[in-house]
């Protein structure tokens, strides 16, 4: 389905019945960098509509930069379970008390392609929203974030977003890190298959 039929269904309070209808055919699973697991469904031009799953019982990717991040297109992100924290960062521009380096995260078939900038910054944590089973949250692009889970915790979002023209994907990372390249770990069928379990058994 669509970015805007999903965006009317999230309207309209059927998104678990949606996502149930959604996992019960073909789905595909990728390991995240970010450390959860993406299931990707609609991809038309600069729009997207994506599943997001954290959860224990699979194996995370993990990050060669930071969880700090901004993206290149606006987010809406809508909690089917669990809790969800919209970690916002305060991102300043520094030089000798530079803490991180920024980089440019460019997604391809074959991975992503993540080149240090010559921008060095320091950061603090700013608003911590905290969303729970039902909310619906928006982020524009450009935004410095990081997406936490609790400890321990279980949870899964309906992620649509919507490229905006001239924006970059950054991320945060150490500021001797080089220019590298990093493969999505797709997830067999026995762990895709678990992941849908796990988010059907959530819903029903």
């Amino acid at each position: 389905m669509s970015y805007h039929g999903v965006r009317q269904l999230l309207r309209e309070g059927q998104a678990r019945a949606w996502a149930l209808e959604v996992l019960a055919g073909p789905v595909t699973a990728v390991r995240h960098p970010l450390g959860f697991v993406c299931l990707p469904l609609e991809r038309n031009g600069g729009e997207g509509v994506c599943l997001h799953l954290w959860s224990d019982s699979l194996v995370h990717a993990e990050s060669t930069t930071s969880q700090i991040h901004c993206h290149s297109w606006d987010l809406v992100s809508h909690v089917l379970y669990g809790q969800m924290r919209n970690v916002h960062a305060v991102v300043t521009d520094a030089d000798q008390d530079a803490t991180h380096r920024v980089f440019e995260v460019v997604s391809g078939a074959d991975g992503d392609r993540i080149s240090p900038t010559g921008r060095t910054v320091r950061h603090a944590t700013g608003q911590v929203e905290v969303f729970g089973p039902g909310d619906t949250y928006t982020l524009p692009s450009g935004r410095f974030h990081s997406s936490v889970v609790p400890e321990g915790g279980e949870a899964a979002t309906i992620a649509l977003g919507r490229g905006r023209p001239g924006s970059r994907d950054l991320s945060l990372g150490p500021l001797g890190t080089g220019p590298h390249h990093v493969s999505r770990q797709p997830l067999d069928a026995a762990e895709t298959a678990l992941a849908v379990r796990l988010i059907t058994a959530h819903l029903t």
